[in-house]
């Protein structure tokens, strides 16, 4: 089987079950929409309320409430592509789910960002510059992270490590179809992401019915989006391209 037969194969297999999980599913919608606007209102409150020396304080409470957020949304996934499911259940046993493993996540991406813009101080380099290369590399890199967190039982330096020899042994079939999904993000909304990766819309700042409609169209994608990678992963992640080819009959 050639790498075109078995891209094709893979993709064409995913979209099925991704297809039918998001129909059954539909809800991830607005409970991603809703977890966005949580997520802004606690931001509110925690920065109103924390301000001055205890800025460093609302920091982390800011950092443990996101990673509460996505701990929950990703359980919604790990269901949906373990039970084909979701329940009110899931949204509260999520919470705390993958809370730590994710907050330790974030605490390693924020210890390399620290260090690198400390290095670039000395030697006189562009901060923002180095900070853009290195969220870029992260997004890349580490793009298939979500869905470790949610289907792997790693901790999370091991997460951050797998989610990168995946991408290495994977990233053809990962890539394109990511790549299609974020150009129709970046067309609707600019790939403007409030954490991790969810797509946001400035609600505070005043927002016309266009904006609205693209933002309800842009959560659509992205929600089946998330669906179609966790599809994709789980299959990749156990299965070569060998494998798959003499089982290509199951995947059909």
């Amino acid at each position: 089987m050639t790498w075109i037969e078995d891209i094709l194969l893979v993709q064409k297999h995913t979209i099925k079950k991704a297809s039918r999980s998001f129909v059954k599913n539909w809800l991830i919608i607005f409970i991603s929409i809703a977890y966005m606007i949580l997520f802004i209102f606690f931001t509110i409150a925690i920065n109103s309320l924390l301000s001055g020396i205890l800025s460093i304080l609302a920091g982390i409470i800011i950092a443990i409430v996101s990673s509460g957020l996505i701990s929950s949304y990703l359980y919604l996934l790990f269901n949906i592509i373990n039970n084909n499911r979701i329940t009110f259940q899931n949204i509260k046993d999520g919470f705390t789910e993958y809370l730590w493993k994710i907050y330790g996540i974030f605490f390693i991406v924020w210890l390399v960002s620290y260090i690198l813009s400390s290095i670039s101080g000395i030697i006189g380099s562009s901060i923002g510059l180095i900070d853009n290369l290195f969220n870029l590399a992260v997004l890349i890199l580490l793009n298939a992270l979500p869905e470790t967190i949610y289907q792997k039982y790693y901790s999370s330096s091991e997460s951050i490590k797998y989610a990168f020899d995946f991408f290495k042994e994977n990233w053809l079939n990962w890539f394109i179809p990511n790549v299609v999904f974020f150009a129709l993000l970046y067309a609707l909304e600019g790939i403007n992401f409030t954490s991790l990766f969810m797509p946001s819309i400035n609600i505070l700042g005043g927002i016309s019915l266009s904006e609205i409609v693209e933002y309800l169209i842009s959560q659509v994608i992205f929600s089946f989006m998330m669906i179609y990678r966790g599809y994709l992963f789980q299959l990749l992640s156990t299965s070569t391209r060998r494998k798959r080819m003499f089982m290509k009959n199951m995947y059909r």
